[in-house]
């Protein structure tokens, strides 16, 4: 049966100012990062529903029972105001269920959460994205700086398996391209580091009560993961690996 994931974020919308002389005018641009993230896991018969950022606030699921339609959950270059902030409250004022809670829940009973960098994850350009004061920092396998967390490598960092006995750390091998940025955060005593990027974490695993916890510290599309690394053999079968771990539980 295949493996359901929602991917929540990955999407940006941008405005651009053009001036022609004398004369100026504006244009709006949507854009995806996900795309070969997706068609990548499509091809290890992996189903993701890709819930695109500027729908977060209003459709992400707000309860246990509407997390449990999926197998794995990912968050990607999405802020916690996103997750914490839908619009009744927002703009109405009203009391709303904690989603942040309610995806612990979710986990701790066996569900798999898997985190990915981005200017908006962890805890991002200038601590915006802020997961390092919210629920999740009690379920994820890293604490976070309370500061801007982004390392920018322009020159490129190599990604280095360190725990040779995990079942992923055969997905990251020296053929690798380079990475060219990441979140930098810290494992816990308990989390298994299976590689790094640097100096830092690239990913880490632990348990939440029966279910699983992830991060990849670096993102899933450019500019931090380049059309290189997208390209790279290895890339579709190391970003599967990572979900079929975290659908598999905290239990073999």
């Amino acid at each position: 049966m295949s493996i359901k994931v929602l991917l929540a974020g990955e999407t940006w919308i941008s405005q651009s100012t053009h001036f022609k002389g004398f004369d100026s005018f504006s244009s709006v641009t949507y854009h995806s990062g996900a795309d070969d993230y997706i068609a990548a896991l499509a091809t290890f018969d992996i189903s993701v529903t890709h819930m695109p950022a500027h729908d977060v606030p209003q459709d992400f699921p707000k309860t246990v029972a509407e997390c449990q339609k999926f197998d794995v959950i990912v968050l990607s270059d999405i802020g916690a105001n996103s997750l914490q902030l839908p619009p009744e409250t927002w703009l109405h004022g009203q009391a709303s269920p904690s989603r942040l809670d309610a995806l612990n829940e979710w986990v701790h009973a066996g569900g798999g959460l898997m985190m990915a960098g981005g200017y908006l994850s962890f805890q991002g350009f200038q601590a915006r994205a802020n997961f390092a004061r919210s629920p999740l920092a009690t379920s994820l396998p890293v604490t976070m700086s309370d500061f801007d967390d982004r390392v920018e490598c322009s020159a490129g960092e190599k990604a280095r398996a360190v725990d040779t006995t995990h079942e992923l750390a055969a997905l990251v091998t020296s053929e690798a391209p380079n990475l060219l940025g990441y979140n930098r955060v810290f494992a816990k005593d308990e989390a298994e580091v299976v590689a790094t990027v640097g100096e830092d974490v690239l990913i880490a695993t632990g348990s939440y009560g029966s279910g699983r916890t992830l991060v990849w510290t670096s993102d899933i599309g450019p500019h931090w993961c380049p059309q290189e690394f997208l390209d790279w053999s290895g890339f579709a079968p190391l970003m599967a690996g990572m979900i079929t771990h975290l659908a598999n539980g905290a239990s073999e």
